[in-house]
This record gives C-alpha cells, sequence and structure tokens, in this order.
C-alpha cells in the first residue's frame, strides 16, 4: 500500500494485529523486502510494519530530502499517519542510524529499539575511493546479484 507523509508516497508493508507495533527500517540499498522472513515469522504475534525508504523500491524518488534527519521524519510520520501508539523502532545498518536519531526524540509511543548492525550514530570519514564505490553500489544490476 501507499502512504503520503512528508509530501511523499511511501510504499508499506502493514501486516499482521498485536501490540507493540514493529516497525522495521531497512539498510543502504534495501528495501522493505529486506524484512519479509522476520515479518512472516512474526505477523501473527504484532503488528509488523516495514516500508521502503524514500529513493528506495517502489517508494517516490525526490529530488533532495536523503539526509538521516529526512528519513527519521519520514518514520516518524508514518507511525502517526498509521495510528501506531505503542511500537518498537527495528533498524538494520542504515536503518539503524535512523532509528537512533528518531528514538533519540523520545516520540510518544516508542517503547524500544532494536538495533542490527546498526551504522554509527555520527558521520563517518569514508576515503574517496570507498565513496565512489559506495556511491556506484547499485548503479547496476549486476552488482546487486553479486
Amino acid at each position: 500500500m501507499e502512504r503520503t507523509t512528508n509530501g511523499i508516497q511511501l510504499n508499506v508493508r502493514d501486516e499482521g494485529k498485536g501490540e507493540p507495533s514493529l516497525l522495521f527500517l531497512h539498510y543502504w540499498g534495501g528495501s522493505s523486502r529486506t524484512w519479509d522472513p522476520v515479518i512472516n515469522s512474526l505477523k501473527t504475534d504484532f503488528r509488523c510494519v516495514a516500508y521502503d525508504h524514500r529513493g528506495w523500491g517502489k517508494s517516490d524518488k525526490p529530488e533532495t530530502g536523503y539526509s538521516v534527519h529526512d528519513l527519521a521524519e519520514d518514520a516518524e510520520a508514518l507511525t502517526q499517519t498509521l495510528g501506531l501508539t505503542r511500537y518498537v523502532l527495528i533498524g538494520h545498518s542504515m536503518g539503524g542510524k535512523v532509528a537512533q536519531l528518531l528514538a533519540a526524540k523520545r516520540p510518544v509511543g516508542l517503547e524500544a529499539l532494536i538495533l542490527v548492525a546498526p551504522a554509527p550514530p555520527t558521520p563517518i570519514n569514508v576515503p574517496e575511493a570507498q565513496r565512489k564505490q559506495m556511491i556506484q553500489a547499485y548503479q547496476h544490476r549486476e552488482a546487486v546479484e553479486f
């Protein structure tokens, strides 16, 4: 399903029922599908929500707005749009960085934070060659399939 938050449409998977709800945030280069096996195991006991961050998967790809702050604002707005009153943030890698930033705001309804191999919460100094490699990592199907 599509949900509009912060002026963009996000592709959202919302399955199951039960509280607290689980809000899954994917890694850089991932999508909501990253969490399929986990959601399939938990949706009988919990409401499971996963979405494609802006720019990824089937979500809108605006020209700007890709900072960690923007992604955290999207996640927070989505909790409100979906009416999540009690939820757990679960973030993997970049999603963990986004989850940490959102959790630091202590939003109403947040009950727990689970980090799976999170990216560091602060910027890291990446050498230029590695930065170029990361930027180009998902430009071709062959790189993704490898």
